[in-house]
């Protein structure tokens, strides 16, 4: 027995001279970072009996998309102490990365895969809104909304309600439904041309609905884009105000929620634990060292920030602003939670600027507050304040504002032959949907298998 009645550290033959096992030593596979991607994958692989062993640099879970209390937020953008008059430390979880969930879409599907919304409670989002010709517009929740909205005029409406009939009753493999139209050749800008609409409306569907980031989509095959606006419309059925769901206290109760999964099926965790280097042998990645313990594994998978550059190469900035408001947004009907999308056409830019907002009904804020946070691609190099003004433009008057630039990275290998699985950085978007898509492909990496997605994500009520 070692002092304290503690057993023993394994010890085993591949050990150097003086250095120590770090946890048990080894491993299926060794996980850097506690962020959602990261999460779901020891989740998914501990439930398939795989020894993981979970290492993070921070103290808390979910890495840059953690939730933060007041304290941990001022701390964190060295902003001194937080005012009294904000309200009590324990009331608060501010999203780093804000991000909301579509209902019916591929996270929806992840988490109840892995039954981790038996740990989550979520609400649905208020409403959702886009920015055009300098108002904020409600992007119609019913056929009825779309009726009276005045995002288009009368003859437009119905033009929009046709198109909408058509993408309901859409079944790629059934040609019946297509109406002469095939959508894998068609592409967007053709179809939106074939129903009658005008280009605002195209970008209106696009950006607010297909949730498409810029232009490159209009010129492409039709099939994705209508698929995104179909699961738009389908989770949109499902709630009724927004396609939009939110867990309660924050996203920072994802990731843990995964890894209660992981613990559950024998996973091990370390917080406060950072590596000096990943181990290679003949090129490939075998293990750990921090100090003067090492641990083996098969592979190792984490986020950008845990590997060497020539591992990574950066794709661009993003520029996030978290602001603390008194007042619900104006314009927006007083809406406890909302989402507002401004495309970049709109505002003369090419990336769309992403607003999101929540208050204490999500048990984000102290009652009266609300935390509004604006968050795009950065275009206007060494102004990031000038990127993210069109969202600011639109929140009325802020009582304390904390601006984030950060890079985002993408691996240069798909881990094939270093044996490093590494994830992309989060995207600067309001939503889940293209950092599912990267979810899904680490997965396929790091598990030579797809996912199975055929769940049905009608609801993240009761169990599966």
């Amino acid at each position: 027995m070692g002092d304290y009645g503690e057993p023993p550290k394994p010890t085993f033959d591949w050990l150097p001279e003086g250095m120590e096992a770090l946890a048990d030593g080894e491993y299926d596979a060794i996980v850097l970072g506690t962020g959602l991607k990261e999460c779901v994958i020891s989740g998914l692989l501990s439930v398939k009996g795989k020894r993981v062993l979970q290492l993070d640099r921070n103290g808390y879970y979910g890495g840059d998309g953690a939730s933060l209390n007041l304290t941990n937020l001022f701390e964190k953008f060295q902003a001194g102490e937080a005012p009294s008059n904000l309200g009590a430390n324990r009331d608060y979880n501010v999203d780093l990365i804000p991000k909301f969930i579509m209902a019916c879409g591929n996270l929806t599907k992840m988490l109840l895969h892995t039954k981790v919304t038996r740990y989550l409670d979520f609400k649905s989002i208020a409403g959702s809104y886009v920015y055009k010709g300098g108002k904020i517009l409600k992007v119609p929740a019913t056929p009825e909304e779309a009726l009276v909205s005045s995002l288009m005029g009368l003859f437009e409406k119905r033009r929009f309600r046709k198109f909408l009939l058509f993408i309901d009753q859409y079944v790629a493999e059934n040609p019946q439904t297509h109406e002469g139209r095939d959508l894998t050749k068609m592409t967007m800008r053709e179809l939106y041309t074939d129903f009658g609409m005008q280009p605002d409306t195209h970008q209106f569907i696009s950006h607010a609905m297909c949730l498409q980031l810029d232009e490159t989509h209009m010129d492409q095959p039709a099939l994705s884009t209508v698929q995104e606006l179909q699961t738009y419309c389908y989770s949109l059925s499902r709630y009724g105000t927004s396609p939009y769901i939110y867990p309660i206290y924050g996203l920072g109760g994802l990731p843990e929620g995964f890894s209660r999964i992981c613990a559950i099926h024998g996973g091990t965790f370390m917080l406060n634990q950072d590596i000096d280097e990943i181990l290679y042998e003949n090129g490939k990645a075998v293990g750990v060292k921090a100090g003067n313990q090492m641990a083996k594994a098969a592979m190792v998978i984490g986020d950008p920030s845990y590997f060497p550059s020539d591992k990574i190469k950066a794709t661009g900035e993003i520029v996030r602003c978290i602001c603390l408001l008194n007042h619900p947004l104006p314009n927006t009907n007083n809406a406890e939670s909302v989402q507002i999308i401004i495309p970049g056409p709109q505002v003369g830019r090419k990336n769309d600027v992403f607003v999101c907002c929540m208050g204490n009904a999500l048990q984000a804020t102290a009652p009266g507050i609300y935390v509004a946070i604006v968050s795009t691609i950065a275009e206007k190099k060494g102004n990031p304040d000038q990127d993210v003004v069109p969202g600011l433009q639109l929140l009325g008057p802020i009582l304390k504002r904390f601006t984030s630039v950060s890079t985002t990275y993408e691996p240069v290998g798909d881990g094939s032959e270093d044996g490093c699985f590494i994830s992309k950085s989060f995207d600067a978007t309001s939503h889940f949907e293209s950092d599912c898509d990267d979810l899904l492909s680490l997965h396929k990496r790091v598990t030579g298998e797809d996912l199975d997605m055929n769940i049905n994500a009608d609801s993240v009520e009761g169990d599966y």
